[in-house]
């Protein structure tokens, strides 16, 4: 394992921003790695919903192959697949891709094949072929439809609760307590943010600042583009929690006794992300009660709980944002308190 060294400026630093969202390339790519690692966990329960779904996307496997070609197993795969344009969704990632100059399209190609053999499939890149150039696009928008689109909701939420916690601690610590809780991946030494990865290298940011992104299907490591001249990236794993629960086999029982006051006011407060201890004291009880009473929540599909250092955060839901929604006229405080 070696170390990815990113040096920071003063400048380098009023430009580090985090994303809003997910990158929906990365996130293609980086699941094309999951699906051929196999069940692992935490991705198990979206690997056994792909493989129930198998006969679907199986049709267009011809298709999908272009995105294994593309993607060998090893250090290095090529940048153009994951455009800084994906930030602004698929649509713009994949244009973005459509319009890969030929000239970066042979560069990367024959940095790939130092590592391993070109495929035949898709060698016509380097001549920057036009036609396969928009099946990779085409590609790409197939796995994201038949393998990601699903399961979507779950991603989204997950991604969502990460968001919420860093937002916090950028919001309360500054841009040195959002590096710094990117332990234990990486340590922020100012000023230089020391990340473990496959290589060791250094990566300058010269002014230009670096985006974190939050990934959900990245996984033990974070990732950056293999060119430094690209604009500076840095992708992170979120932490995933219990969010990959059953959701669908979520038991609706917990339902008849959550709207006690305390619950429904904990789920009132927890629209962008409070702690344990944050609850306890704008409730009036015991930490261990707050956990009982998130714990049934949570259970009940209606509050996410995600764990950020010492402390765990608990963020509402789309569900229980519904259930707050259609309940605002009926007063839900009102009802009986929950035991």
């Amino acid at each position: 394992m070696g170390t990815l060294r990113i040096h920071f400026t003063m400048e380098d630093l009023a430009r580090t921003r985090l994303a809003r969202g997910a990158d929906p390339m990365w996130e293609i790519v980086l699941s094309r790695f999951r699906l051929r690692e196999g069940s692992v966990l935490p991705f198990r329960p979206w690997f056994r919903q792909v493989q129930t779904r198998r006969a679907g996307w199986q049709e267009h496997r011809r298709q999908l192959s272009l995105l294994s070609a593309l993607l060998p197993t090893g250090v290095y795969f090529p940048d153009f697949l994951t455009p800084a344009a994906g930030l602004h969704g698929l649509d713009a990632g994949l244009d973005a891709l459509r319009s890969t100059p030929r000239r970066r399209l042979s560069g990367e190609l024959a940095q790939m094949s130092r590592t391993a053999p070109v495929p035949v499939a898709i060698r016509g890149l380097a001549d920057g072929d036009a036609e396969l150039l928009g099946a990779v696009a085409t590609a790409f928008r197939r796995w994201d439809a038949e393998l990601i689109a699903p399961y979507r909701p779950v991603l989204d939420r997950a991604v969502a609760a990460d968001l919420a916690v860093r937002a916090h601690a950028l919001a309360t610590g500054g841009l040195e307590a959002l590096l710094a809780g990117l332990s234990p991946l990486a340590r922020w030494r100012p000023p230089v943010l020391e990340v473990d990865y496959p290589e060791t290298r250094d990566l300058v940011l010269d002014g230009r600042g670096l985006t974190l992104v939050p990934s959900f299907f990245c996984f033990r490591k974070m990732i950056s583009l293999a060119d430094a001249s690209l604009s500076p990236t840095l992708l992170y794993p979120i932490d995933r929690g219990l969010l990959w629960a059953e959701t669908v086999r979520r038991s609706s029982g917990s339902l008849a006794t959550l709207l006690g006051a305390t619950r429904a006011e904990l789920l009132r407060v927890a629209e962008a992300g409070v702690t344990t201890s944050q609850l306890a004291i704008r409730l009036g009880i015991a930490p261990s009660s707050v956990s009982r009473h998130a714990a049934t929540l949570a259970a009940a599909g209606l509050l996410d709980r995600i764990r950020h250092g010492a402390a765990v955060w608990h963020l509402r839901t789309p569900l229980g944002q519904a259930l707050l929604d259609g309940a605002a006229d009926r007063d839900p405080v009102s009802a009986t308190r929950a035991e």
